[in-house]
């Protein structure tokens, strides 16, 4: 080694480019799982981009009520079917800021339809920060305080409104709240459930697995699409939204869980004849202690990708169930209630943005299948 007179030391030895590739892999090696699993996630670009847009989804579920202009049932009945506004900067040449022109409505006698016409001549700029229809900041705090809004004498609707009067916009935020949770409530109940009877009949094997294994296949033998419709329309008709909705939630979760048990029992019955396991067992360690200290862990990273492919099939169910009329209903909100008032097909042609809920539908699932994508390469960093 050579002292430099900066303080420094030089290694005196030649440089080696075989050893300082030994010494990278040997620092991956010992680098701890997270960050392999985050060093080759990264390199995921769809997966990446995609879990940040939906990370950023649900933090904003809280605050839905302050970024939407009105709540999810005002209704503005001179406003019926008012098509999308849009926010400019420049009214006649001159930089006035964010603004809109006021629509005025007038009824046609010939076709029987309302026409809308913008103002021009009338800009009048939004306003930030200011008092609007009350509602509860994460569902606890009252306010009335939105991110922007217009004059009284005006109405803004980015996306349009629909056959009452009601801001498209403001309802597909307010949609998402439900709609975006009853994937997490529902992969939380095929979880508990697949885990928990996948984990017994892998584990024990015998009679028990025989059980399990017979009532996964007479679940999995019955049509899903009519077995919802079934159970949903069981639920009574006089319930509140919220109850409806966590019972949705518990069905979609209920119907969901045989894949996944399915998945942890053929695993299981790899791993129970590892020496680890069988050294655990010697040490007089419960089969619950070997199960969730042992057996899952190893387990996990497979259980993490399954997860943020299901949370879409329960979104989709959900949606699918409400706009058939029979999973949640008004003056619940959710993407599939609204899809349900865009059943008619001649409405959708002359008012298109009606059929707007669509798009978070599918943008979100193909998120969630992207993300799910990357996490199932990266969960195993050593693959190649």
């Amino acid at each position: 080694m050579t002292n430099l007179p900066d303080g420094r030391y030089v290694d005196d030895a030649p440089y080696d480019p075989q050893a300082s590739l030994q010494q990278l892999e040997r620092a991956d090696l010992d680098a701890p799982n997270w960050v392999l699993v985050w060093r080759k996630f990264k390199t995921h670009k769809l997966g990446l981009i995609s879990g940040t847009f939906l990370l950023i989804c649900y933090l904003l579920l809280p605050f839905v009520g302050f970024i939407a202009p009105y709540g999810p049932n005002d209704r503005h009945p001179d406003h019926l079917f008012s098509p999308p506004q849009s926010i400019k900067m420049f009214h006649e040449g001159e930089f006035l800021g964010p603004f809109i022109y006021p629509m005025t409505s007038e009824a046609n006698l010939e076709t029987f339809q309302w026409e809308f016409k913008p103002d021009t001549d009338n800009p009048l700029k939004l306003k930030f920060f200011c008092e609007g229809s009350t509602y509860k900041l994460a569902g606890l705090i009252p306010s009335d305080t939105h991110l922007f809004c217009v004059p009284e004498e005006a109405t803004l609707f980015i996306w349009g409104s629909d056959r009452l009067g009601r801001d498209v916009f403001s309802r597909i935020l307010y949609g998402a709240q439900l709609s975006l949770t009853v994937g997490l409530i529902g992969i939380t109940v095929s979880f508990v459930l697949g885990i928990f009877f996948g984990s017994l009949a892998g584990y024990f094997g015998g009679k028990i697995d025989w059980v399990i294994n017979r009532v996964i296949e007479i679940l999995r033998s019955l049509p899903e699409l009519p077995l919802w419709l079934a159970l949903s329309a069981a639920v009574p008709s006089n319930w509140s939204p919220v109850a409806v909705f966590f019972i949705i939630s518990v069905i979609l979760g209920i119907l969901d869980w045989p894949g996944l048990a399915r998945s942890v029992r053929a695993k299981f019955l790899s791993l129970r004849e590892e020496e680890y396991v069988r050294a655990a067992e010697m040490m007089g360690a419960s089969s619950g202690r070997v199960i969730r200290k042992h057996l899952l862990p190893n387990f996990m990273s497979h259980l993490i990708a399954s997860a943020t492919l299901s949370i879409p099939a329960m979104i989709l169910g959900e949606t699918a169930l409400s706009f058939l009329g029979l999973g949640l209903r008004a003056p619940a909100v959710s993407w599939g209630v609204m899809l349900n008032d865009a059943q008619n097909l001649a409405s959708i042609e002359i008012y298109p943005w009606t059929a707007l809920p669509m798009l978070p539908i599918v943008i979100v699932v193909l998120a969630f299948n992207f993300l799910g994508d990357g996490l199932r390469d990266s969960l195993d960093p050593y693959q190649q």
